[in-house]
This record gives C-alpha cells, structure tokens and sequence, in this order.
C-alpha cells in the first residue's frame, strides 16, 4: 500500500442547534413536544388484566426515570384493569402518565380512553384487518371507499379522546401495514407514511389536534427514512405533531442497543424526536438506561452542532452510495480498521482480540477478524507483525492514500456528511473509513457510536470504521462489525428480530431468545425472528429467514419470511423444529465450520 496524500479539503461544518419545531400535547400532565426536553417511555410486560403485578412494573419504572409508561389492551377487560392500575398509581403519588397499546380491537380503545392519558393505535391493523400479503387492485374509487370506512371506524375515538383530552399516537408498524397501503405504495417507508396521514387527516377533520406520530421499523434504515419522509411531508403541509422515536423488535445487549442508538440517535442529530423509547427483549427498567444515555448523548452534541431538518427532506433510500473501489485489505461491503497500541502486541490474548482463531500458538484468519491495523510506532521486528503478515492483516504506521481514514473534529456527522459530499462531486472513489474517538465508558460507546458512525453507514456516506479510544480491543472491533452489519453492509454472524415482550406475549421471551441464540448465533447471513404473538409477526418477518411465532398458548408457528410453514407446534419441540426449518433450507452450518470463513 502507498503512503497516505495529502489531506482531502472539506467543507466546515455548519453548527446549528435547530430542532424541527413541534407543537406541545400533553399525555396527562407531561408535556411533548414544543419547548420540552427529550421525554423517555417503556411498556410493561405484565399481564395487563393483573393489576398489582403491572403497576408494580410502571414503579419500578417511573422509579428508574421512565416519563410516559404504556401497557397493552388487547381487549375490554385489559382496558378496565387501567382503572385499578391508574388507581394504584395514585395511591403511591405517581403521577406518570399511562397509554393504551391498541391493535384490532376498535371497543378496546374506546373503553381505556376514559381511564389512559393517551391512546396509541396501529393505522395499519385499527379498522382493517391483519394483511393477507397479496395483490388486491384498489381503483380511485375502491380507494375513497376504504378511506371512507377508516373515518367511519376512527372517528367515533377521536371524538371521545376530544371531549375527554386524552392524546392519540398514531403508531406506524413497517409489520404491519394493511393490504390497501401495501398495494398502492409497498412495504415501504412511503407507505408508513401514508398509512399515518390517512389517520391524521381523520383526527384535523375533527379539529383534533393531540397527536403523536411514530414510524417504527426493526430495520433501522427504513425507520430513519419513513421518519425523514414524514418531517418533510409535514413541513410540507404545515403540520408540526411531536415525534416518538423507536426502533422495534431491536434484540438484546449490545445489538439492541446499536439499532436503537442508529435509529434513534440518528434521528435526534437531525433534529428530529420529541419521545423515544428503546425497545430491549428485556425487562422493562433496562430500556431506560440506554434512552437515558441517548437523551444526554444529544444534549451534549447540541453544543457541536445539530442540522435542522432541511425542508426538501432526506430519504436515505434516495441516497446513492458512492462507487468506490475497495483495495486489499479492504472488504467489499465494508471494512473494519483496528487502532492499537504498542502495548497490544504483547497480551497473549491479541489475536483472539483482533478476532483471530488461535490453535497451538498459530492464529488464523475467520470472518470475524479485523481487515487492517493501524499503529502509530511499530516496533522493530516484533514477531506479532510477522504473524499478522502471515495470515494476511496488514498493520501499518501511516494510513495509506488508497483510502481516506477520517478523523473529525467538532461534530463528527456533519462533518461526515460534508467530506462526503465533496468526494462525491470529485468523483473519488477511495473508500471513506470513519476514525472517531470516543472519550467515553464501555456502555455509552455502542450509544455514541451508533447514533454517529450509525448514522453515516445508513446514509451510505462511508464504507469503513476504526474506533479509536481507551474501551477493550476486543468490544471496539465486535462494536465496528455490528455497526456494519446493523447498516445491512456487510454481516459476519445471525441477526435477530426479537420483540421486547408485553402482555400479549405467550411464553417467556428473554429464555426463549437466549436459547435460540445459544443455539443459533453461528450462522452469518441468516436472519431470525422471536416474537411474542402474531400483532407484528408476519409483517416483521418479511426483514427475517424464518420465524418463530407464539401462536396461542404453549404453541408455536414457524415461518419462512411471511408464510407460516408450521402452525401449533409443542412449545418443547419448536427449538429442533426450527434448526430442521433451517436445515432444510440449507442455511444451517456446524459452528466449528464458522470460523474457517474468511472475508472475502
């Protein structure tokens, strides 16, 4: 590799602290939007008819700093349960606000008005039912039509929420759009949009103004995008309804995290979002931290700089990525560069750290490995450079001049998008490798970096990532390859979809996951998802290989994308029988066979 040129000029950032202005709705006593900071909510996982059992749940969560607390009702003695559990609530002085999840069930919603501070209902499933998936052909007419019987089914909620002020968020699910949205405008981030408005439009010719948008997606490309689309559509008539940011059916741990921080983060450095909540299949108060860390990330980037949300709008899936020329080392679908010390060499535990498989003292190359090194002074003749040479990762002083290896310094996604944009016009085609330091403990990091790095790779401004900082060698290299493979650029492991449980869910999801994860973590490339019931299953699963669906209690539906292929299957059998789905798609490998696969 050459020796790296001289700097590429870009131009300066532009330190703007806009935030795309909302009108303020109260949810009970809490205001959101307008001038008020970032509010943070959660759902319970409780049975929502056990009214001891979820009012302890909204405590507890209140207790950890949670603002806004949503339960599910999925029919009418879930909704009379809010009553005692709004009771309970004031019994204990806590005044936090709480909101009726609705799907399909239109009298549901009707009843937990008079007791919930606000009402969220699905555009996609509220008046239409669950999506068949198939081509149905809607004329001009056959469309007012189905627009007319969404007034008729809506309206009669708007109406009770006026009169009793409770606020409505119109909940966008990518799983779940109707057959009439899908047809006419796909599975889409238009289509979530025009899914939303076909309700908002009901709720202005009430005069109802008390509303909340939210656009949520487990892929966080298609969120920032359908949140984006929204923005723009509403600047383009004149709206300006609060936003809840989320990315649904997120996962657990440091993936979790990272698609949420990419969605959500992304979003707050746009200037969009007014709620958010991180959706974890796991307890409830752990959401609350990453939101927390969210929420102070934005806070202390608003100092460096954030973009208002432009007028023509940014659809991510509109960007084109550059057509770059990726040199050895460098991967095609995006690479990861590791900054070391001089002091990594001589842990014993260096290549496993660098991803390397290790037998006898020999390391070996695997698909998890860093692509290159980078080192400020290399020490004289030191064995580990030999061995690195060997199994074909570079390391080096210098960073070479047929890549750029970018180190900001003020707002880093700014000015990202700026030196992008410049190589764009020059017609560059060196890949564009992000270096950010993050000066900042091991939880914020998958925040930090997610909400920044995230950002770019979704808007396919970069092909590349080197952290740099004081965190584990181990947790930044794992970190740069989720972020990769959270951006759909490049995948080296399973990805999940697992949903964070309510009080629909029909078996224990944390246990559920985390034994399928056991079981099937080793397979790149493959995507599965772990849901709870069917509200968003088979829509969600249009993003999955396969999917693992509680159906009804102790039972089990397996999918292949959309199409349930095994229906009521024993609880105690759906492990193997999903391993055989697997299998007999052929995606299934033997662990010990994933770390002989090398980048390529």
């Amino acid at each position: 590799m050459s020796h790296h040129g001289p700097p590429m000029k870009y131009a300066a950032a532009v330190h703007k602290t806009s935030r795309f202005p909302t009108r303020e709705v109260k949810i009970g006593e809490v205001g959101v939007g307008g001038a008020n900071p970032i509010r943070i909510q959660s759902m319970t996982t409780s049975n929502t008819r056990d009214v001891e059992a979820t009012a302890g749940q909204i405590l507890r969560l209140a207790e950890a700093g949670c603002e806004i607390a949503r339960v599910t009702v999925q029919g009418k003695k879930e909704a009379e349960a809010l009553e005692g559990i709004k009771n309970a609530l004031l019994k204990a002085n806590v005044m936090i606000p709480l909101v009726a999840d609705i799907h399909f069930y239109p009298p549901a919603a009707m009843l937990a008005a008079e007791f919930a501070d606000k009402v969220r209902v699905n555009p996609g499933n509220f008046v239409d039912k669950r999506a068949s998936f198939k081509v149905i052909e809607y004329d001009d007419a056959a469309y007012a039509a189905e627009l007319e019987r969404i007034e008729e089914g809506f309206s009669p909620l708007v109406e009770k929420c006026k009169r009793l002020k409770r606020a409505i968020r119109i909940g966008t699910n990518h799983g779940s759009l109707s057959d009439r949205i899908m047809n006419r405008y796909g599975d889409s981030p238009r289509g979530m949009v025009e899914s939303a408005l076909e309700f908002a439009r009901v709720c202005r010719k009430n005069d109802f103004h008390d509303i909340v948008f939210s656009m949520k997606a487990s892929n966080p490309v298609v969120m920032v995008a359908a949140y984006r689309l929204l923005a723009a559509e509403m600047l383009r008539l004149g709206w300006d309804y609060p936003l809840h940011l989320g990315v649904t059916e997120a996962g657990e741990g440091e993936d979790g995290r990272i698609k949420s921080a990419m969605g959500i983060g992304a979003l707050l450095l746009d200037g969009l979002g007014d709620t958010i909540r991180v959706s974890l299949t796991e307890d409830p108060w752990a959401e609350i931290d990453p939101c927390k860390r969210l929420v102070r990330f934005y806070e202390k980037s608003l100092g460096k700089g954030i973009e208002p949300f432009e007028e023509t709008g940014r659809s991510i899936l509109e960007i084109q990525r550059r057509k770059v020329h990726a040199p050895p080392p460098l991967h095609r679908d995006g690479s990861v560069i590791l900054k070391i010390e001089k002091g990594d060499l001589d842990r014993p535990s260096f290549f496993e750290e660098i991803g390397c498989k290790v037998q006898f003292g020999r390391p070996e190359k695997t698909i998890e490995s860093a692509d290159a090194l980078w080192i400020d002074s290399l020490p004289k003749d030191h064995r580990a450079a030999a061995m690195l040479d060997r199994i074909g990762i570079p390391i080096f002083e210098t960073p070479p001049a047929d890549f750029h290896l970018f180190q900001p310094k003020i707002s880093p996604l700014h000015e990202t998008r700026r030196l992008a944009e410049d190589l764009s016009r020059s017609q560059d085609t060196r890949p564009l490798i992000l270096a950010f330091n993050y000066a900042c403990d091991d939880l914020d990091l998958p925040i930090y970096a997610g909400s920044e790095i995230g950002a770019a790779l979704c808007d396919g401004l970069a092909e590349g990532v080197c952290l740099i900082g004081s965190q584990p060698l181990d947790l930044r290299r794992r970190l740069s390859f989720n972020l990769l493979q959270s951006a759909r650029m490049r995948t080296v492991k399973t990805e999940f979809i697992s949903c964070p449980g309510c009080g629909r869910t029909l078996f224990d999801l944390q246990e559920t996951s985390r034994r399928i994860r056991e079981k099937t973590a080793h397979l790149p490339g493959v995507k599965i998802a772990i849901m709870g019931c069917i509200v968003n299953g088979p829509g969600e699963m249009a993003d999955a290989d396969f999917g693992y669906v509680g159906s009804k209690p102790g039972k089990i539906d397996l999918y292949v994308g959309k199409t349930c292929v095994e229906r009521d299957i024993a609880f105690a059998d759906a492990d193997r029988k999903l391993i055989e789905l697997i299998q007999a798609h052929g995606k299934w490998i033997e662990p010990e066979q994933t770390t002989a696969l090398c980048p390529l």
